[in-house]
């Protein structure tokens, strides 16, 4: 069920939003270019492209399976799909035209600049804050009620990969000992610093090494273990 939630969630932002819907015209635009070059490339090539073709599809739903396995949210999966598709089209194009080839790219150029993928847009149970409320949160001297704040700058690929993370968890999470707030850097660029937070950082968990490659993913999973979430929620129910 949730997957088709997912999916119906998908196609309307296919419609929706700018990003999906270039990505639609630009990978559709490939069968116009296709049955146009039918008529034009010799059987030999045609036999290889068709052999390529085949090649790319089978390629791509593995990986696209593989990345299904692998993501924990659905932007971060969008996101990977996109990208390999992008990769075996300007291949598959280099068979029939390198001039194809380079508009494709010149295409995808654009889209990046003009279209970004956006975030997830729902809250959950958290709530939107600002740095002055933020400030007032900290200093009012509540140690009965605890906060998990995370400070989001959606015009970040990380960011924008990871931004049904949270929400989601405090969905599951939220009581009246806890609660999740969120900052977003875009709207108050100076928080950032006013709070001590690098605008570079994807995440900020004491025992990761940033220097070391790849940086982890943020996963509702391992936000939870990191901050010890069930726990939390176990204490409360069981009114500890």
């Amino acid at each position: 069920m949730k997957k088709q939630n997912n999916l119906m969630e998908w196609l309307n932002q296919m419609v929706g939003e700018p990003y999906y819907f270039f990505h639609f015209l630009a990978f559709f635009s490939y069968f116009i270019f296709r049955s146009s070059a039918g008529n034009v490339l010799s059987p030999q090539i045609t036999q290889h492209l068709f052999h390529r073709e085949i090649q790319a599809i089978l390629a791509f739903f593995m990986l696209a399976a593989y990345k299904m396995a692998r993501e924990e949210t659905w932007e971060g999966f969008i996101a990977d799909t996109l990208f390999f598709g992008k990769i075996f089209l300007i291949a598959l194009t280099l068979i029939m035209d390198y001039h194809l080839t380079l508009w494709y790219i010149v295409v995808f150029s654009v889209m990046y600049v003009l279209a970004q993928q956006p975030p997830f847009e729902k809250l959950g149970s958290s709530s939107k804050l600002t740095p002055l409320q933020l400030e007032a949160l900290l200093t009012e001297g509540n140690t009965s009620r605890f906060w998990l704040v995370e400070f989001r700058a959606s015009f970040t690929s990380g960011c924008r990969r990871a931004s049904r993370c949270f929400p989601e968890l405090s969905i599951t999470h939220s009581n009246k000992n806890l609660s999740f707030g969120i900052v977003d850097l875009g709207l108050f660029p100076n928080a950032a610093e006013k709070f001590g937070i690098s605008p570079g950082e994807v995440s900020r968990f004491p025992e990761f090494n940033f220097e070391a490659t790849p940086t982890p993913p943020i996963t509702t999973r391992l936000l939870a273990h990191h901050f010890e979430l069930d726990r939390l929620l176990l204490e409360y129910v069981n009114g500890k």
